[in-house]
């Protein structure tokens, strides 16, 4: 009877070995698939700012293989032929990633967003060119709006099945068995549910006007899904700004209306709104990112410059302009009352005491915190230094050239075409006219609720000589 007792006890001991040992590893296999990160790194300071993680993949990243097959299978739901380029997304020759797009391991391989995806421009001397990529610049031909919406109807589509999807990964690479398994069972029913989430998440945009490229509406995003906040009919559309040159603009208000004075804050913040989490919120990979952009320095104007002309026109900005855009000017990086430059109100609006009280709470418990969000009443008078490629301008990037600027609002352009990165050396912007522009622009309408170009008419009434020769100066900052 006791041998009987032993065996079974053994047996017994077996079959829970056993059992530990098919738990621990299938624990194993589901942390390493789903859960392991793998650490991204480049070298390269301008590398990690096009490339490095800023902590967006675990939440709102993207199935590497997913987002690769996307244009291919749903070309229907782009503007135009071209994958992620129609929607402004740039390529550098030789990488495996867009410029602003960064694919990193949780478990898999995912596809997030950077800081560079906002704030990295091209340009081109001519339509023939190959585009120059210009780093921390205003992104100029991005449709973010037009990204989030490509996913989510790609999600809302009956093909958007793991049939679907993995007979069109397995032209490009071959899963294994587990990786088969792990994309039909889970990563693409999980994605196309998240995805379908985040168009009900950026279902109030349908009721306003359209972004359209080198735009996006920064904060009402943070308010409604990030803070929680009840949702309002506000509108935030405006461009997006340049970070280089940060070092020289310390003590400044920082974003359009200067509501933040942390560059710390601010660029953790940005994180945030692109889709981080507090706790992937990656603070040191952010500070390579903020050390980035206090050093580098601003694109030079590409072309030829007149420097006679410009002298003249150096002497014109000292007593027209520097007060509120020179640096050491005594308004320069402060914030103007909106009744005074009579800009456009609605990003102004958009951002409330409410919003800036409860983000000032929102990292409370974690290593990092802010503190220094605020409401204003106005919008801040910028530096100008890299100006050139800063077009179309003010702050909701209703004007599309320097020239256009100087002159009185009701004579401005009341429709153009953004997007299109020729360059116009004579307007100083961006060429906005002509079949090529319509064709891969977004239609800007003045009219347009937020989209008004009214105000900034300083320098509106200088001679034509003058104008000419201000514009001149402005290419050398």
């Amino acid at each position: 009877m006791t041998i009987l007792k032993d065996k079974i006890g053994r047996v017994i001991t077996s079959i829970v070995l056993v059992v530990i040992l098919l738990v621990g590893v299938v624990g194993y296999v589901g942390w390493y698939n789903l859960f392991r990160e793998v650490p991204t790194y480049y070298e390269s300071p301008e590398e990690h700012f096009k490339y490095g993680s800023i902590g967006t993949e675990e939440a709102q990243g993207v199935p590497y293989w997913i987002w690769m097959v996307l244009p291919r299978i749903f070309p229907d739901k782009l503007p135009r032929p071209g994958g992620y380029t129609s929607l402004g997304i740039t390529w550098e020759e030789g990488k495996e990633m867009p410029v602003g797009f960064t694919k990193k391991t949780i478990g898999f391989p995912r596809v997030g967003i950077t800081c560079a995806v906002c704030h990295t421009a091209t340009y081109r001397k001519t339509e023939k060119d190959k585009p120059t990529i210009v780093a921390a610049a205003p992104a100029n031909k991005f449709d973010s709006q037009g990204y989030l919406r490509f996913l989510s109807a790609s999600a809302g589509d009956p093909r958007f099945t793991a049939d679907y999807i993995l007979d069109e990964i397995k032209y490009s690479y071959r899963l294994s068995w587990l990786e088969n398994l792990l994309y039909r069972y889970v990563l693409i029913p999980q994605t196309k549910k998240a995805l379908l989430q985040q168009k009900e998440d950026y279902s109030w945009t349908d009721s306003r006007p359209n972004w359209g490229p080198g735009r996006i509406d920064p904060f009402n995003p943070v308010k409604f899904n990030t803070l929680k906040l009840p949702k309002d009919n506000t509108i935030g559309n405006s461009d997006m700004m340049p970070l280089w040159n940060q070092k020289m603009h310390k003590g400044f208000a920082l974003h359009w209306d200067g509501l933040e004075t942390s560059l710390t804050e601010t660029v953790q913040t940005g994180a945030i709104g692109d889709g981080a989490t507090k706790k992937s919120l990656p603070v040191a990979d952010l500070q390579r990112v903020e050390d980035f952009i206090q050093e580098l320095p601003p694109p030079k104007y590409p072309f030829a410059i007149d420097e006679q002309v410009a002298a003249k026109g150096s002497q014109i900005f000292a007593n027209t302009c520097a007060s509120c855009h020179a640096f050491g000017g005594e308004r320069t990086g402060t914030v103007i009352p909106v009744e005074e430059v009579g800009t456009d109100r609605h990003r102004l609006d958009m951002w409330t005491q409410e919003g800036a009280d409860t983000y000032n709470h929102f990292g409370d418990g974690y290593p990092w915190d802010f503190k220094n969000l605020r409401k204003t009443n106005g919008y801040v008078s910028v530096s100008l230094d890299g100006l050139w490629l800063r077009a179309p301008y003010l702050h909701n990037g209703s004007v599309p050239s320097l020239q256009d600027l100087l002159e009185k609002p009701e004579n401005r352009p009341q429709v153009f075409y953004r997007g299109y990165d020729v360059y116009d050396p004579k307007k100083v912007g961006f060429i906005t006219e002509g079949d090529e522009a319509k064709a891969v622009g977004f239609k800007y309408d003045t009219t347009v609720t937020a989209n008004s170009n009214q105000g900034h008419v300083y320098g509106t009434d200088l001679s034509s000589e003058d104008k000419k020769a201000l514009i001149e100066y402005l290419k050398t900052m």
